[in-house]
């Protein structure tokens, strides 16, 4: 196969900053992708619709002329966070999810949930409306070996949560691990799980072998080679619960770079180039739609992009910068570490 044609992407996990470097990332995901989910861990945090609104406001301003994209807008949950904002901003059509992160989990998350029976009231009002929780599915405690922060999560805070509200739709984020993919797999309902461009390419050896490479460190950490490949089999299986959510997070590099370097990986500017080698690797471009254009309208009720966009294979390999300059400072841009041939010809075409 040369060519294919799908519909227009989406991001159902995307950091976007703000001021300066929001200006310097928007357009590289605008240009390929209609919509995304936007995350709110910015300093301070997006913790009400009149922040997310202002948010959301910002955001349009720095989106380039001529490029159609909305960003789909969700609150930073916290132990205070009122269930009628919540519900105000849900049946305003504003907010689209509510995000909880497990205080210190990442980035920005100093601010984020330590009790959970604290945000119990935010997160019944949510079953009700049918509003969907994503998680950052991570534990924070310091006994826990960061490798396995996903599983205990799981065992510990998720399972109960859902076992307390079955009705509470849940996506779990950036899944990295095979345990995280086998229980979205055994649930019966109202779980479903994003995963990474890069979870899906590199393993902990991209960090660590040949020195500490810091552009490839996020959070949560890549794992063993065993769950990379168990995220490649759900991701091009064409299930219905697993989708595409870049976790594209920009850092200028000194920010990378030093003795305390941050976690993100920016991915928005070639993630279509390195999805379709990863689906053609599995023999699977014909499922690279419901990964990356289907799956995700259907989970969050919204209908598919009727735009398309074609990538071509390319007999030279595409050239993609190797990091970008924004008004914050130059931002690596992932390397797959191998050439990528297929490129994004055709944008934002009406069907």
């Amino acid at each position: 196969m040369q060519s294919i044609t799908i519909r227009r992407p989406d991001d159902w996990h995307l950091h976007l900053r703000d001021g300066a470097m929001l200006e310097g990332v928007i357009a590289d995901t605008s240009r390929t992708f209609a919509r995304a989910i936007i995350m709110p861990n910015l300093v301070p945090p997006v913790v009400t619709t009149t922040d997310a609104k202002a948010y959301r406001e910002r955001i349009l301003k720095a989106l380039p002329l001529g490029h159609r994209f909305q960003p789909l807008m969700t609150l930073y949950l916290t132990e205070h966070t009122s269930p009628d904002d919540v519900e105000e901003g849900a049946r305003s059509g504003l907010i689209t999810a509510v995000k909880l992160y497990p205080a210190g989990a990442t980035t920005n998350s100093h601010g984020g949930v330590r009790d959970m029976e604290k945000a119990m009231p935010v997160l019944e009002r949510m079953a009700e409306i049918g509003l969907p929780l994503c998680v950052h599915g991570e534990v924070t405690t310091p006994d826990v070996d960061i490798f396995d922060r996903e599983a205990v999560f799981i065992d510990t805070v998720l399972d109960p949560l859902r076992k307390r509200l079955p009705e509470l739709k849940v996506t779990m984020e950036h899944v990295t691990t095979a345990d995280g993919i086998d229980y979205i797999k055994a649930a019966k309902s109202n779980l479903a799980g994003s995963i990474t461009t890069h979870h899906l390419i590199i393993n902990r050896n991209a960090i660590l072998v040949g020195g500490i490479r810091p552009h490839y460190y996020c959070l949560p950490v890549a794992k063993r080679e065993n769950h990379r490949l168990a995220l490649r089999t759900a991701a091009v299986s064409g299930d219905a619960r697993f989708f595409l959510g870049t976790d594209s997070a920009p850092h200028v590099d000194p920010l990378k770079e030093c003795a305390c370097g941050c976690a993100g990986i920016y991915t928005s500017i070639n993630t279509m180039s390195c999805l379709a080698h990863v689906f053609e690797q599995e023999g699977a471009l014909d499922r690279l739609e419901a990964f990356a254009s289907l799956n995700g309208p259907a989970w969050y009720g919204l209908p598919p992009n009727e735009e398309r966009i074609t990538l071509s294979r390319q007999a030279e390999p595409v050239v993609f910068p190797a990091r970008i300059e924004t008004g914050a400072g130059p931002v690596t841009v992932f390397d797959p570490m191998f050439p990528l041939h297929w490129q994004v010809m055709q944008r934002a075409q009406a069907f």
